[in-house]
């Protein structure tokens, strides 16, 4: 594993902070350096094993999503590039193909999630209340099923280590303030829509996902972060798709779940320090996300 990135060491430039997959380094007082590893977390906990290439992925997919999706709303995608940031060739080498320099924004305080299928603790907060984030759903639906429309749940942002906590639509008002609020809800839709429809050309479901939004100097909304990647995404294989499963299994996926799924086999509480992957598990990821990228981006 030796073409692995756990953890960027970059010394020209200050560490701003260090989360569940991505180093964030200062540039100056309108850009960050965005370094994409490929640590993996799961249950909101760093797994010690990293997937190989899985950075690189990821920061593909998410330019692809930008440049795909900029019409709906501006990102945080700058002109600078990395030989532009980092004079020192072994720092580049380091970060080749993990990092994006990008706009330094006012991140917004809630994540914005949208679910088209239900599932995970959507699922569980359904089977319990009959809604998602005070939503009122339609009875008797069964697991994985697509819901008539798309909702959004918004959640709060936690520390890493942390969970994040779902919150409902009058609780992002106070937090963002109505206006705000509206916006965030009203392109997130949009921005799932959109990609959703293309996924599924490609054979993809996306049964959920989330998006993260940001502030520029004039307050203008812009998308940040990673974009309907494998990591934040539930990306399900159209083809083999099935509603309903018994055994409450997901269904066939190429993204993170298939860690998930691992871990739950396992005598472990969830909490930190997470278990080594063995080499199967890590082969098997890797392979799911390369997957997912060449279905999403290769032409046709």
């Amino acid at each position: 594993m030796s073409n692995t990135l756990h953890t960027s060491h970059i010394k020209s430039l200050p560490l701003l902070h260090s989360g569940k997959v991505r180093d964030i380094y200062d540039i100056d007082d309108s850009h960050m350096l965005i370094v994409t590893t490929d640590r993996i977390s799961a249950f909101d906990v760093i797994m010690p094993t990293p997937i190989p290439g899985k950075g690189i992925i990821l920061n593909q997919v998410t330019q692809f999503w930008l440049n795909k999706l900029s019409h709906i709303i501006p990102n945080q995608q700058c002109n600078l590039k990395l030989e532009d940031v980092l004079p020192n060739e072994d720092e580049r080498k380091q970060v080749a193909n993990h990092a994006m320099v990008v706009k330094k924004l006012k991140a917004l305080p809630v994540e914005a999630i949208i679910r088209g299928y239900i599932i995970g603790s959507g699922w569980k907060d359904y089977l319990a209340t009959g809604s998602i984030c005070g939503i009122q759903l339609p009875a008797n639906l069964q697991l994985a099923d697509k819901l008539p429309e798309a909702i959004y749940t918004p959640s709060t942002k936690a520390a890493v280590g942390a969970h994040d906590q779902n919150i409902d639509y009058t609780q992002s008002e106070q937090l963002l303030g109505k206006d705000i609020a509206r916006q965030v809800r009203d392109v997130s839709l949009q921005l799932y829509k959109e990609a959703a429809d293309f996924a599924l050309s490609r054979g993809i479901i996306i049964a959920d996902t989330k998006f993260e939004f940001g502030l520029d100097t004039d307050g203008q909304l812009t998308l940040i972060d990673e974009v309907l990647t494998p990591d934040s995404s539930r990306f399900w294989a159209n083809d083999e798709y099935q509603a309903g499963r018994r055994n409450m299994s997901s269904p066939v996926s190429f993204d993170k779940q298939f860690v998930r799924d691992y871990l739950e086999t396992l005598d472990w509480n969830k909490t930190a320090p997470g278990p080594e992957l063995p080499d199967l598990i890590v082969t098997k990821t890797a392979e799911k996300y390369k997957y997912a990228r060449d279905l999403l981006m290769e032409p046709q």
